[in-house]
């Protein structure tokens, strides 16, 4: 029996002072957690983090990180045989 450590799944990006505005961000957050969602990640597991600069620039992060999954080396997540 092994356990399966999955990668992080993240999408962020960096904004300019200008390139965004409060409606467009929360459209995009939307966008990014759906995206996330899509992957496979419960709604609940899905991390968002807005930072929010003094120049005025914003940083988007949304994120999932997967659980560990313990299973049989002679399979791959999800369950299907080698």
């Amino acid at each position: 029996m092994s356990l399966y450590q999955p990668e992080p799944v993240e999408i962020s990006t960096r904004m300019r002072p200008g390139e965004w505005t409060e409606d467009s961000l929360v459209e995009l957050v939307d966008t990014y957690r759906k995206r996330v969602e899509e992957m496979g990640a419960p709604a609940a597991e899905v991390a968002t983090d807005i930072e929010r600069n003094g120049d005025g620039s914003v940083k988007v992060v949304v994120s999932w990180t997967k659980p560990a999954v313990a299973g049989n080396e002679d399979s791959v997540p999800g369950g299907q045989p080698l």
